[in-house]
């Protein structure tokens, strides 16, 4: 299965390397692996990537937002590298707060992609080699369970290569 986005629904790879698209996401680092969260508004991404982000704190890591809400993505040299528009550097929003300031890195070169899901779950077993695709670079696809009493870090750690 492929998830697609395209923010502007027409590009080529050179167009890319020119310009970065802004996509709905959140991005982070963890160690030195770049983690994009998609989905639709309102399915947990902000909420997981900063539990995510806390969990690794917690354990010494090195973790840091890249970008909340829009994140800008271009290709360089053939990956897939997050940047913040400059407007929302800096900041996470949570629903019913408003924006926070969290820790953060400039730019981060995305290893996987992140999808929030929530139970009752459409499916038992997700795919296998899903991927979400930008353009012409494809991301694994990591499905991350929200239940109750379960650390994100946890589970994804043990879905990649943390």
């Amino acid at each position: 299965m492929s998830l697609r986005q395209d923010a502007t629904g027409h590009g080529s790879p050179a167009d890319d390397e020119a310009a970065p698209r802004n996509i709905h996401a959140t991005a982070i680092v963890l160690g030195t692996l770049g983690y994009l969260f998609v989905g639709p508004s309102g399915t947990g991404k902000t909420s997981a990537a900063l539990a995510c982000l806390s969990s690794a704190a917690r354990r010494g890591w090195n973790a840091a937002l890249v970008s909340d809400d829009q994140v800008l993505v271009s290709l360089r040299s053939g990956r897939l590298v997050a940047r913040a528009p400059v407007t929302i550097a800096g900041l996470a929003e949570l629903r019913g707060v408003g924006p926070i300031p969290v820790r953060t890195v400039k730019a981060a070169i995305l290893s996987y992609a992140v999808l929030p899901v929530a139970p009752p779950f459409d499916m038992r077993v997700a795919p296998e080699a899903e991927t979400w695709d930008v353009g012409p670079v494809a991301l694994p696809l990591l499905r991350l369970p929200l239940l109750p009493g379960l650390d994100p870090l946890d589970a994804l750690s043990r879905f990649s290569a943390l």
